[in-house]
């Protein structure tokens, strides 16, 4: 959270003219933001008690299409309100736009005033009040790859997304003199987000020309997620300041790697002070606890795909030879597995998940990760040994969905997410997924056009 900047700040701050606008942000299925901009002396005055938003922007698709078939809410009921409680404690200034402040906003049923069980946040923070029942915290860092283009996104949308240029044109891995090309953006990136009290530790080249990777601190897991969130938007605000344009597609070309958010993992005593993940004395510095945790992740891996890769595109990214995994096994600092070992022997040992792409929804995707862990420690599930070698050649081992429709058959059938989110939560997210499917299956592919057009 950003407990550098209080309300008490954004009153001083408003009353001597530094702020005039509060977003006031609530997330959705696809881990956008969705709000209002305040006049900033309503928003003291009046509106951070609470606001209000159409029950819609949680059962709504990429396009903001009005899907037919969820239960929560439709034409039939008229698509009410749900109510927009300011938490305080993620407030913060924004620094590259002008005299503004963000907070983002849990989600409340407009009757009630109960959380909605659905919306992205409610899940995660239920998963997180399991851990504390146990006396355990979850501390995750997400790190995010995205590409980065010389052209706006309406110059990109003007051309239908044909002849992109890249920022650089070769790979970049690590490379500094062509990141210093794209410095005037990813400065303004990483200072950006440290002014908006988001610990910044790092930038880099990634695995393709043009591509992109931002490291932020370690942090609880709702911290983490309310960061990633934040993130992405303020790349996507930065980059077309700059008349740039970003994409955190999971995979934009079929030439170019994917773009990954892989999730670093370990839980920690209820104070954040002992790391519950460690132990000195058992092999690799494996706690039980962990070794139960990486257990539940490995046991349920195919029902909490969907969660790390929710999109037709995301499963595109699976390919071998690219860094993204196509094996749902663990294996010692091996990144051609699915789930690595990092920090053996050491205090911050902690598994990460290298899963999920760049167009996840953080708190879905911890939740779940969460939700299997609870699962493997709650059952004491035994681990089953590290994958040694390349994990893309390894045969008879589990393998990771090939396919949305793979993917949302596992996580609707599981009685583990059913139990842990509650049935309606999976009933409503199966929906999404099959609108998903369903729109995809419907549409003509450029790729289809130009491979049969002559020739068929």
């Amino acid at each position: 959270m950003s407990a550098s900047y209080s309300f008490d700040d954004l009153k001083k701050d408003v009353a001597e003219g530094r702020i005039d606008t509060v977003l006031a942000c609530q997330v959705d299925m696809q881990g956008r933001l969705m709000g209002k901009r305040f006049h900033a002396e309503y928003f003291v005055e009046s509106a951070y008690h609470e606001t209000h938003s159409c029950n819609y922007l949680l059962a709504t698709d990429m396009e903001m299409e009005t899907v037919s078939g969820y239960k929560s809410t439709s034409w039939e009921a008229g698509y009410g309100d749900y109510t927009m409680k300011p938490d305080l404690s993620t407030l913060r200034r924004i620094p590259w736009l002008e005299g503004t402040a963000l907070v983002l906003c849990d989600v409340l049923d407009h009757h009630t005033h109960e959380e909605v069980p659905h919306s992205p946040r409610a899940i995660l923070k239920k998963q997180v009040k399991r851990l504390e029942a146990m006396g355990l915290k979850a501390y995750m860092a997400s790190e995010l790859e995205f590409f980065l283009f010389d052209q706006s996104y309406d110059d990109a949308r003007e051309t239908g997304y044909k002849d992109l240029r890249l920022a650089s044109g070769y790979n970049e891995d690590y490379h500094i003199f062509q990141t210093t090309k794209e410095e005037d953006v990813m400065r303004a990136i990483r200072n950006g987000l440290q002014g908006a009290g988001i610990p910044v530790e790092n930038s880099k080249g990634e695995a393709s020309a043009g591509q992109e990777e931002i490291n932020v601190r370690y942090a609880d897991a709702l911290t983490m997620a309310d960061r990633h969130a934040i993130i992405k938007n303020g790349c996507k605000e930065i980059a077309w300041s700059r008349g740039k344009a970003i994409t955190f597609l999971a995979k934009w070309n079929y030439a170019a790697a994917g773009s990954s958010s892989h999730i670093h993992q370990s839980l920690w005593s209820a104070d954040g002070k002992t790391p519950m993940f460690h132990d000195s004395e058992a092999k690799y510095g494996m706690s039980d606890m962990m070794r139960s945790y990486v257990a539940g992740l490995l046991t349920h891996a195919s029902e909490i795909t969907y969660f790390l890769a929710p999109y037709i595109n995301s499963y595109k990214r699976f390919m071998a030879g690219t860094f993204a995994p196509t094996k749902a096994i663990w294996s010692k600092d091996n990144r051609t597995a699915g789930y690595r070992l990092c920090g053996e022997d050491t205090k911050a040992i902690r598994i990460e998940c290298r899963v999920g792409g760049s167009d996840l929804n953080p708190y879905l995707a911890m939740a779940a990760l969460i939700a299997a862990g609870i699962s493997g420690i709650e059952q004491k599930l035994e681990l089953e040994a590290p994958f040694v070698g390349d994990a893309y050649g390894g045969k008879g081992v589990r393998e990771i969905p090939k396919t949305l429709r793979d993917a949302a058959g596992f996580m609707t059938g599981s009685k583990m997410l059913r139990e842990a989110f509650g049935e309606d939560v999976i009933d409503h997210y199966t929906r999404a997924a099959a609108w998903e499917q369903e729109e995809y299956d419907r549409r003509v592919t450029d790729w289809e056009v130009a491979r049969g057009f002559e020739r068929a």
